[in-house]
């Protein structure tokens, strides 16, 4: 039985500062993990909470080690977005272990065991690709519980011989897990969704929403106000336009900040009712209290009130896929019944907007 040896990392390795050296294997040389992250880790998961670098926030699948472990380690399985399995590694810290990387596409667990990236037949090949039988002594790996939908643990352990147990939902409780002999309680089983999990998603839904609607949005107002009879004037579209703008921007917070925020305080099931009441209530606290909207022409009012709750509803209803707690088919079916709604306040709100300029130019 070879000896596990430490060395020190080479400078093909050193392209990312988190891997600390490599440690000798049976089977071949494992890159060491840092347990801490650094400023610049901090710095890419804020930008992958904010914009699209996080469609390609990805590690390497593979094999890598946690500390000093040896052939008796725990083998803790991840994926391969890059934010996963940050997570795992701080949770490890103080910890001798093999951490077990996926490739799901850079997709996180719970998503990527939906999709069946993190799967049965992925984990299966991993193990054979790492010669993980030459690293380890024992036939134990620990799979995330998010990630249990995609793996069949009687399968793994036909294909690969390694056996399946499944950790706690949040990887912070990993060190209680192992002290508790590697049984879960039912707090360490339970997938909750409190407000700072939810406040964290909130930059994904406000990011789409302001990148690709809004342009497109404010490019309409503005068109719509500054048409004039003698053509597009600057100072109409300006004037006319401003008050939609802002209202458009509170819809927006109304739909991708306030619901999240406020999700269980708000009744019904619905992401689309929520969002739709939230986003009423937005548009009468501004049109009461904000002098600027408090002299809306009558036909631009009821445009108001009809197309910016339904924009918070639309946008509140994304929010889904960053739920804990809806289902595919429950998705489907709530747009199965909001979309027809949302297309058909668009046409009346537009052709409200033809009614007030045709006012204004005294064609009615």
């Amino acid at each position: 039985m070879a000896e596990l040896k430490f060395i020190k990392m080479s400078s093909e390795k050193e392209r990312s500062a988190w891997v600390t050296g490599t440690i000798m294997t049976d089977a071949a040389a494992i890159p060491i993990v840092s347990t801490d992250l650094a400023p610049s880790d901090y710095w890419e998961n804020i930008r992958c909470r904010t914009t699209a670098f996080r469609n390609n926030y990805t590690v390497t699948p593979g094999l890598y080690a946690v500390g000093a472990p040896d052939k008796a380690s725990d083998v803790f399985v991840s994926a391969n977005y890059k934010l996963s399995f940050d997570v795992l590694r701080k949770a490890l810290k103080g910890l001798n272990a093999w951490v077990l990387v996926l490739d799901t596409k850079g997709i996180n667990v719970w998503c990527a065991a939906g999709k069946g990236t993190f799967g049965t037949d992925e984990l299966v090949q991993r193990i054979s690709l790492t010669q993980l039988d030459r690293v380890v002594n024992h036939n134990k790996i620990i799979v995330p519980q998010l990630g249990a939908p995609g793996i069949s643990a009687y399968g793994v352990k036909k294909a690969s011989g390694f056996k399946v147990s499944y950790g706690p939902v949040r990887a912070e409780d990993i060190r209680a897990y192992i002290a508790a002999g590697y049984q879960a309680t039912g707090e360490m089983r339970t997938v909750t969704f409190p407000l700072f999990d939810r406040l964290i998603l909130t930059p994904m839904e406000i990011n789409p929403a302001m990148k690709k609607y809004y342009p497109w949005y404010a490019l309409i107002i503005l068109s719509i106000f500054g048409l004039q009879p003698g053509g597009i004037f600057f100072r109409e579209a300006l004037v006319g336009g401003l008050p939609f703008l802002l209202l458009g921007l509170i819809s927006v917070i109304a739909g991708a900040l306030v619901t999240p925020v406020l999700l269980p305080f708000i009744p019904f099931r619905s992401f689309a009712v929520k969002g739709w009441i939230t986003g009423l209530l937005a548009i009468f606290l501004s049109t009461t209290f904000i002098a600027m909207f408090r002299h809306l022409n009558t036909v631009l009012l009821i445009s108001t009130y009809l197309f910016f709750p339904l924009a918070s509803s639309y946008i509140a209803l994304q929010f889904t896929g960053a739920s804990t707690f809806t289902g595919i088919s429950g998705v489907k079916k709530e747009l199965k019944m909001s979309i027809p709604l949302y297309i058909s306040g668009v046409v009346v709100s537009l052709i409200l907007l033809l009614v007030y300029k045709l006012g204004e130019w005294r064609v009615l």
